[in-house]
């Protein structure tokens, strides 16, 4: 077992997610910390619509985890190795937890694995692999720690998080499960501590969101306030209706959203076909801006006041004016100055069309309901055999692309005592197998006594990193984080915390 510590006569530098750990939401003491995910049904219901929008579109273009590059891909050295700090120990899969563990081992895939989403700090769309375990509520997903806490940017926990049980092909056949509260250990959380990169997971009830709704017109206003599924489309228009769109003067709704696509080929409003168009500019733009028929000068209607929702506000980046008025409504104000251009073939004017997507969801239950839970087990010896699930889907480093990430593989073998050769990431006591898949796994369950007939077994580690172990280019071995005492301590702690329903 080992312990990070402060060095005597020292002060120990802020690394990894330790700004994060420390000034965000993390509640923790020397074992357990703790973070919020989706702290509301409103908020995990819009998460869960996210992902299942326009047919699982989403899900189907995120792509596989990249904590590793090619030169994380290193061998893996046999010296040192974890040390276990209480005796062997389990808790049995859901269904079985007063029956035997039947010892026959088979390739057939557990209900239990599946996928995790989420949004990393660049805005991208990533994925892990995952299983449900067994826990009080039937409510916890495990998971490793980098697929869980974006290490990468030194941030918190990674965005819009969510697993997909039985996850193919954009389809989510037991439910979208949306993360309440991440659980793990405090020495990865605080310093990325790689020798803990395991994270638990509860998750609210499951929702089957209809993502093929159908689209209702909408003013702007409504569109802005609505939280869920939503689209806007730009319709090519006449220059006579894109002129009536934009001229207030006229009697029209400032609601139009027309735009044209050539505002430099100025002209005058005497120039024969020319036409006025509006462009807003910033409340100090319009102030020093003179008035009259110039290119530049303020429009008729020059100012537009709109009413929106208060997320719609804080999120609002300009370049209208915000305020919020005597009676608490959340404003924008909009300022326009006006000019001619030249009506020629390169022209070309488009009205904005607001939708929004009227979806139902539905309680899809309880995780480990749907599709069981596996067991856990802690400060097991090396030398026992496992079974490896995951979704691999990255190249090899040599470029060799042997995996596409649809379909779950396994690997099967007995561990070994090794650990990887990275201070960075501070690995010293990971457990190693030999198993040529590749990142996309990562997350991935290493089972213990997995039963074919049941599809169950003990969860004693998850796939960290991938290893060249005979430097030929290609991943042969993976390695996982020894699960002894302490992450049982994290694993209880999340087993017994609740989550409840969105819908």
């Amino acid at each position: 077992m080992k312990r990070i510590l402060i060095p005597a006569g020292g002060a120990l530098l802020a690394t990894g997610l330790l700004a994060a750990g420390l000034a965000g939401t993390a509640q923790a003491d020397d074992t357990v910390a703790k973070d919020n995910m989706a702290t509301t049904a409103a908020n995990a219901k819009a998460i869960a619509e996210f992902w299942a929008e326009s047919n699982g579109a989403a899900l189907k273009a995120a792509t596989e985890s990249n904590v590793w590059d090619k030169a994380d891909v290193a061998k893996l050295q046999s010296k040192g190795g974890y040390s276990s700090d209480t005796k062997p120990g389990s808790t049995a899969p859901t269904g079985e937890e007063k029956k035997t563990t039947a010892k026959t081992q088979n390739v057939n895939m557990p209900k239990t694995i599946g996928k995790v989403f989420f949004v990393n700090s660049k805005g991208e769309k990533k994925w892990c692999s995952a299983t449900s375990i067994q826990s009080q509520y039937r409510n916890l997903v495990a998971t490793a720690g980098h697929c869980v806490y974006d290490t990468a940017a030194n941030t918190d926990v990674l965005s819009k998080w969510v697993f997909v049980p039985g996850y193919y092909q954009g389809k989510s056949p037991w439910g979208i499960y949306v993360g309440k509260q991440a659980f793990t250990h405090y020495d990865f959380d605080v310093y990325e501590d790689y020798d803990r990169d395991y994270a638990f997971v509860t998750v609210y009830n499951g929702v089957k969101v209809d993502g093929g709704g159908k689209a209702k017109q909408v003013s702007k206003a409504e569109w802005d306030k609505h939280n869920g599924i939503k689209d806007a489309k730009d319709e090519q228009i006449s220059a006579a209706e894109y002129q009536k769109c934009v001229d207030y003067n006229g009697g029209e709704t400032p609601d139009c959203w027309a735009k044209t696509t050539d505002l430099e080929d100025l002209a005058g409003p005497d120039t024969p076909g020319a036409v006025k168009v509006l462009k807003e500019v910033s409340k100090e733009q319009f102030d020093a801006a003179p008035t009259g028929q110039k290119n530049g000068a303020k429009a008729e209607q020059a100012t537009v006041t709109e009413f929106v929702t208060e997320s719609v506000y804080k999120a609002y980046k300009g370049p209208g004016y915000q305020k919020i008025d005597a009676k608490g409504n959340f404003t924008i104000t909009h300022y326009y100055l006006k000019y001619w251009v030249k009506k020629s073939q390169d022209v070309k004017y488009f009205k904005t069309t607001f939708f929004i997507v009227e979806t139902s969801s539905l309680d899809a239950g309880r995780l480990g309901d749907n599709v069981g839970g596996q067991g856990f087990a802690w400060n097991q010896p090396t030398g026992k055999a496992v079974r490896v699930f995951g979704y691999p889907a990255a190249a090899h480093p040599d470029g060799n692309k042997n995996y596409t990430g649809v379909t779950p593989k396994w690997c099967y073998g007995s561990t070994t005592k090794k650990l990887v050769g990275s201070a960075a990431k501070k690995i010293e006591e990971h457990v190693a197998l030999k198993c040529a898949m590749t990142e996309g796994a990562d997350g991935g369950p290493w089972l213990y006594k997995y039963s074919n007939a049941k599809r169950l077994g003990y969860v004693n580690g998850v796939t960290s990193t991938f290893n060249d172990q005979d430097s030929n280019g290609r991943v042969d071995y993976i390695s996982s984080p020894y699960f002894d005492g302490e992450t049982n301590t994290v694993y209880k702690a999340a087993a017994a915390s609740w989550s409840g329903k969105i819908v």
